[in-house]
């Protein structure tokens, strides 16, 4: 990954319908490096790509994939639609779904290394024997650590064969991002809608942004990358 880096959360959200293949592809039309989603799994085992994992009132995992709205996508339509030529950093909902969704990528010919699964805490590390490559996010929250430390909770997910630790905006500061890099990991921030909260994230030493903003993102992170060239 050259970094920073960017993730269209949900698409290109604040311009389509999220999670929608239009909201994909735009996405990847206004120059987003990477894409982001949330997959559950249907009651016959499809991962699907949808925010809160229930339609009205009714849980995906209790719905047959024939049974889903069409605007729904499968993660097999992203990858038919979209191709795989981008990052794409999913959060995996359900626990079985790692597996699935690693089949999944490697039958469209997606590069597991370019395949970044989020579960919270610890969670994700048992998905490390699934697949050698696929890269290991944490989405931390303060109940995941033990006592509050820091240092123990980003050498456990180092050890798992983590890569990335994944907070909101609002919760990282430059000790923390410090902390992370000093573990061997990269610091990934999401709800970053302004370009000043983009930029933010940035000087804070941020690795990657999560953004629905994706003309905003892709301004700041060009911007980013020309100054960073002129200062070499």
């Amino acid at each position: 990954m050259v970094t920073p880096f960017g993730f269209a959360h949900r698409g290109a959200s604040a311009h389509a319908p999220e999670n929608t293949l239009p909201a994909f592809r735009l996405a990847l039309d206004l120059g987003a490096p990477g894409l982001e989603s949330d997959v559950w799994l249907t009651a016959d085992g499809v991962p699907v790509l949808h925010h809160g994992g229930r339609l009205r009132r009714r849980p995906i995992d209790r719905i047959a994939s024939d049974d889903l709205p069409g605007r729904l996508p499968r993660l097999s339509e992203l990858f038919a639609a979209c191709g795989t030529e981008y990052d794409l950093s999913l959060d995996i909902r359900d626990r079985g779904a790692a597996e699935v969704v690693l089949a999944v990528a490697r039958a469209a010919g997606h590069d597991p290394s370019r395949l970044w699964l989020v579960g919270g805490g610890l969670a994700g590390s048992g998905w490390r024997e699934v697949d050698p490559d696929v890269r290991l996010v944490s989405g931390t929250h303060p109940a995941d650590l033990a006592g509050g430390n820091w240092s123990e909770h980003l050498e456990r997910f180092r050890e798992a064969g983590g890569g990335a630790v994944n907070l909101r905006r609002r919760r990282w500061t430059r000790p923390l991002v410090d902390s992370v890099h000093a573990a061997g990991l990269l610091a990934f921030g999401w709800d970053a809608q302004t370009t000043r909260r983009i930029r933010g994230l940035l000087d804070l030493g941020c690795d990657a942004v999560y953004s629905d903003h994706v003309d905003r993102m892709v301004a700041v992170l060009r911007s980013w990358s020309a100054q960073t060239e002129g200062r070499r």
